[in-house]
């Protein structure tokens, strides 16, 4: 049996779109999804409870909400791009590239909702409205910058060479976990910034 020389490039993760990794980050974030869950159903009730005197006198703007959510909307394209890239056998510089280019917008993203929240009249001392508000867009924050990571790591290893047309089950795990940060802050962007407007919040 012929051991592979130290300086050879090893593959990472399983074969396959569905390996066990993949389905470890199904249930990671079926759990972190329920937590959001929770959070939006908190919100809700007190709303309902408390009516329109609950919502502060200065709404959260869209200003730059709305470009936030376009940024981060089409960064799940790009790696989205960069995924089809990888099952076709495109070179590892483009795939990883597509990758870098969504953790950069994951960093903007960042950078945007710390302005929006520096113009915040209210904090999260302030009552159960900025308490859920900052609680609950700050979780989703942490929950960006991680994927950030994870996209950075998943940019290295594919410049390195480690994923390949059937080994792809690394690069999907990352790439349905920026999704469903994806998905949450779409509702999340509903929530503050929308359903106030439409007397729903």
């Amino acid at each position: 049996m012929t051991l592979p020389s130290p300086t050879a490039t090893l593959p990472v993760g399983s074969m396959g779109r569905h390996a066990n990794g993949w389905w470890g980050m199904i249930m990671l974030i079926t759990t972190e999804g329920a937590l959001f869950v929770y959070l939006l159903f908190a919100y809700y009730y007190t709303a309902v409870q408390e009516g329109r005197d609950w919502l502060p006198d200065k709404l959260p703007g869209v200003s730059l909400s709305l470009p936030d959510t376009i940024i981060l909307i089409a960064s799940s394209f790009v790696l989205a791009r960069g995924e089809r890239l990888l099952y076709r056998g495109a070179s590892n510089a483009r795939i990883a590239i597509h990758a870098l280019i969504a953790a950069a917008m994951g960093v903007v993203f960042i950078a945007i909702q710390g302005l929006e929240w520096a113009g915040k009249a209210f904090t999260p001392f302030s009552g159960s409205y900025g308490s859920l508000y900052f609680v609950i867009t700050g979780f989703h924050m942490l929950h960006v910058a991680a994927g950030v990571i994870i996209l950075i790591v998943l940019s290295i290893w594919t410049a390195l060479g480690y994923f390949d047309r059937r080994r792809t089950a690394a690069f999907s795990t990352g790439v349905i976990y920026w999704h469903f940060v994806d998905i949450v802050w779409i509702a999340l962007f509903f929530t503050f910034y929308i359903s106030p407007r439409l007397g729903l919040g």
